[in-house]
């Protein structure tokens, strides 16, 4: 049995943040190396609350560390979420989140912290996942270069492909389609710092190791009743009383609840809210025995499975977020560009094994159940 995999995750909570830091956690798979906190869904002072609160509901507070990293982009100004999607805390719709019970180490910078903790991993190991703005990794790799070469893999959750990409419904906002979850063709992670993501993708080491999961991806893996059901209850059902097995399964259903509501209200989607960042987490399952199967070729060629797909990735930079708002500009829109066949680049998978990843966060919140009720034992 090979040994777990070193992961950073760089994030800002946020409701899908929750099950990110929750599999990162629990999963037997993954050695959680600590947290950065980074803008986007809300303030950095509540990305980085929201982390540590998570931590306690899971009961990990005292082996996450939480390091708070940069509160706007790398060249930009700060850009938070609406608050009609994440709500005014970046993490609102439960009353049973706790008060964190550890505090947010700023004693160093987190770009310097993650950097210490991924060179001290064995090369060629590691894998560095990001689920919110990208200033914090973009800044990682301008400081550190050699990081690039160092660690295994990078993971992404951002970025919109469109042009059917794949299947997946993207939303509606006032009857019209759009590409983007912020603009009409920008993905809000890529959109609040677009050059540090631009630089993300133009680093050809990096780019070769990177897996980009966009909202084409993650709009095909939704939160339905079902899978919320499940949540609430366990997979063997139980007392169906209109709460949930646990307090963490009612607060994790409560936060899904209020994301599906918001995407049914700011994007028509109705079936359920994507959970789009763990999706950035279990892609560092890859090549091991707890592999979560991407799939990374066209289902639509004739080829098949049998012609892995890699792509070059730009980011358009040029243009102000009120230029993208209100004039049309693609600002922080991504284009990917399919490159010729074992050409390095950039791997955009377009689906997964969905019953396997629901599977999966099943597992890990059973887990977090257990340690929960032995953490209460002995406190």
């Amino acid at each position: 049995m090979s040994a777990p995999v070193p992961v950073w995750l760089d994030c800002d909570p946020g409701h899908d943040d929750t099950f990110a830091i929750l599999m990162a956690a629990y999963h037997p798979g993954i050695r959680l190396l600590n947290i950065s906190t980074v803008h986007g869904n809300a303030s950095l002072d509540k990305t980085t609350n929201n982390a540590l609160s998570i931590l306690t509901a899971i009961s990990k507070h005292k082996d996450v560390t939480v390091y708070p990293g940069h509160a706007h982009a790398l060249q930009r100004a700060p850009i938070h979420a609406p608050t009609e999607i994440h709500g005014e805390s970046g993490l609102d719709g439960t009353d049973l989140l706790p008060k964190p019970q550890s505090a947010a180490d700023r004693s160093v910078s987190a770009v310097d912290a993650m950097a210490k903790a991924l060179q001290a991993t064995e090369p060629g190991t590691a894998w560095l996942v990001a689920t919110g703005g990208l200033t914090n990794v973009g800044d990682l790799f301008i400081k550190y270069p050699e990081l690039a070469s160092h660690i295994k893999g990078f993971s992404i959750m951002g970025g919109a492909i469109g042009e059917g990409f794949t299947p997946a419904v993207l939303g509606k906002v006032d009857g019209v389609e759009r590409i983007g979850n912020y603009t009409p063709w920008a993905e809000f992670n890529v959109l609040i710092d677009p050059e540090a993501a631009a630089s993300l993708f133009e680093n050809p080491v990096l780019a070769a190791k990177t897996t980009l999961i966009p909202l084409d991806l993650t709009h095909l893996v939704l939160a339905t009743p079902e899978v919320q059901e499940t949540i609430l209850y366990g997979p063997n059902g139980g007392e169906k009383t209109g709460r949930g097995k646990t307090d963490l399964r009612q607060m994790l259903v409560e936060l899904l609840m209020f994301f599906a509501g918001t995407y049914r209200d700011a994007f028509g989607i109705v079936e359920g809210p994507p959970l789009h960042d763990p999706l950035a987490v279990a892609a560092a399952l890859t090549g091991t025995q707890y592999e979560i199967p991407f799939y990374d070729f066209d289902p639509k060629t004739a080829a098949g499975d049998r012609r892995p797909e890699r792509f070059e990735v730009k980011v358009i930079t040029e243009g102000s977020l009120d230029d993208a708002l209100h004039r049309g500009a693609q600002t922080g829109r991504t284009v990917a560009k399919l490159l010729e066949p074992g050409q390095p680049g950039v791997r955009i998978p377009r689906g997964l094994d969905i019953a396997l990843f629901w599977k999966v966060i099943e597992e890990c919140t059973q887990r977090a159940d257990e340690a929960n009720s032995k953490f209460a034992a002995n406190a």
